[in-house]
């Protein structure tokens, strides 16, 4: 089933694992740190143990009553037994929904409700904090946990009886039957930088149709060395991103932590030879160009698939690899797409490149169109909306089937991004359509430029102000105070823009895969606004 044309048949999560140690059984993935729902297994485990771990927690929720079909939503402490929780949900034909330990309490009743009557696959720690008082036995069919329950005074009294995963140990595991390639396989939900998140719905066929750019940036790099995982185990690319290492035998180094020492220590012993992680984690790995301990000489492909990178920060840890011919590709996509375009760098173009460009299409996988807002011919000054054709589509949002609706335009998709094409048929992304701000062609080419004139900065965000004004919103490193006559001379070109808002990086909202959740820090400032009458910050104590 791995080794066949993708387009033609589907991607089962629940049988890969399985399948993938059959041919390479002793192939090792390491991990910075135990898992809550079997610490035992340890931080170094093959992918025959991998295999043996998904049959065995399958064997488990079967006995607390999972079936096909059924739907089991998956909140709980961010580690990769999530990932393994997910594929055994799958195993048995159910459908897992994968919702970001980030979310607050509130955010995940509102999923809970939507998903009607789901099992809740949950820890002692979530009970006890965030669904505290949430009336879970309404919300969910059965609620279980992957670690202790009884004795631990956290757990909210309403939900005592929730069912402890341990205690189901040895569990025999059914017979399987495959689900139909176009039923529901997989749940993620979009980042929620808009309100409530809506919840995507992948089958076998829409992830066959994710993971097959993904298998070709594979074949870019020859003998790559260990491939390095720091990114959200709750969003699809996790899963595909296991998918397209664990059938081709690939060491994986998987990481929870991404603070800039400890991930130092972890590439010095390991030396990967492919890296992907978050745009805004990479902004923080700078730190590793220079590191004595040379983390990053071995790596030939920097892979970033969640959102734009700023050209600078690519430019910087291409310098670090001293492989002979490194490159960063670069893909754009989103949680109902999958991959879209692509563009590939390396040491000789990235430092110049226009961090607007996300590149081409891929080539026999993926059709980009931009369609006209307001009459206008797209252009920089007056960019369409985006629109794409692609296998690896999604097929709704479940619960919300006539939203999903509303974006479709036949077989074309509207992304929620607004851009243009040039004439060499690259796609330049400016804005998403909600985020669009008068006076600006583009906040996002306002952010690059800003980034590439101040070091000191590891984020700038504009956004709307309390009279709709552009708005930056700068963090610097270190949380240094800004040096306003810098900032003048870096936003020359940008008259438009107001006076900056300093903020701390940790009081950023941010979504599961660190994205800014624009629309939310917009809305607090104005909070601010109305309260004190000032952008500025309280003073903190002394």
């Amino acid at each position: 089933m791995l080794h066949i044309p993708l387009g033609r048949r589907g991607l089962y999560l629940g049988l890969l694992p399985a399948a993938s140690a059959k041919k390479y059984p002793d192939t090792l993935i390491r991990l910075d740190h135990d898992m809550d729902a079997c610490p035992e297994a340890g931080r170094s485990i093959t992918t025959a143990r991998l295999a043996a771990l998904v049959d065995d927690f399958a064997g488990r929720l079967w006995a607390a009553g999972v079936r096909p079909g059924s739907r089991v939503a998956l909140y709980k402490r961010h580690n990769f037994d999530i990932y393994l929780l997910g594929c055994a949900i799958a195993r048995l034909g159910a459908v897992p929904a994968l919702l970001s330990p980030a979310l607050d309490g509130e955010t995940v009743a509102a999923l809970l409700a939507r998903l009607d009557q789901p099992f809740l696959l949950t820890d002692a720690g979530k009970l006890g904090e965030e669904l505290a008082g949430r009336p879970l036995r309404e919300l969910t069919a059965r609620v279980i946990t992957a670690g202790l329950v009884t004795g631990s005074a956290a757990i909210d009294a309403a939900v005592v009886d929730a069912l402890d995963l341990g205690t189901l140990a040895g569990s025999a595991l059914p017979r399987i039957t495959m689900p139909d390639i176009d039923s529901p396989a997989l749940m993620t939900h979009t980042s929620g930088t808009t309100g409530i998140p809506k919840l995507v719905v992948h089958t076998a066929r829409s992830l066959a149709g994710r993971l097959r750019p993904q298998a070709l940036l594979a074949k870019l790099v020859r003998d790559p060395g260990p491939y390095a995982l720091h990114i959200s185990f709750v969003h699809s690319r996790m899963f595909m991103a296991m998918a397209m290492a664990l059938p081709k035998g690939m060491p994986t180094l998987v990481l929870a932590d991404g603070e800039p020492q400890k991930v130092a220590e972890l590439f010095a012993e390991h030396r990967p030879g492919i890296v992907e992680t978050h745009p805004n984690s990479y902004v923080e790995w700078e730190a590793l160009v220079g590191h004595p301990l040379r983390p990053l000489a071995n790596v030939g492909l920097f892979s970033g698939t969640f959102d734009a990178i700023h050209p600078g920060t690519i430019d910087k840890l291409l310098s670090a690899s001293e492989r002979a011919r490194p490159h960063f590709f670069q893909i754009y996509g989103q949680s109902e797409c999958g991959p879209l375009t692509g563009r590939r760098y390396n040491p000789k173009n990235a430092a110049s490149a226009d961090g607007r460009c996300l590149g081409r299409p891929l080539p026999g996988m993926t059709h980009i169109r931009i369609v006209p807002r307001n009459g206008q011919r797209p252009s920089k000054r007056t960019p369409g909306f985006v629109e794409a054709r692609t296998d690896g589509r999604a097929v709704g949002y479940f619960g919300e089937e006539s939203r999903f609706r509303a974006e479709e335009s036949g077989s074309w998709w509207r992304t929620g991004d607004v851009g243009f094409r040039t004439w060499r048929g690259c796609v330049h992304i400016l804005d998403r359509a909600v985020d669009v701000i008068d006076q600006v062609e583009s906040t996002l080419e306002i952010e690059d430029s800003v980034l590439g004139r101040m070091a000191e900065l590891i984020e700038v965000v504009v956004i709307p102000g309390p009279s709709r004004e552009p708005l930056p919103v700068v963090c610097t490193r270190h949380d240094e105070p800004l040096d306003l006559e810098r900032w003048r001379a870096a936003v020359a070109n940008f008259p438009q823009l107001a006076d900056p808002v300093q903020l701390p990086l940790a009081e950023l909202p941010r979504t599961a895969t660190m994205k800014v959740q624009r629309i939310e820090l917009s809305r607090r400032l104005r909070q601010r606004f109305e309260d004190t009458g000032s952008l500025a910050a309280a003073p903190g104590p002394r």
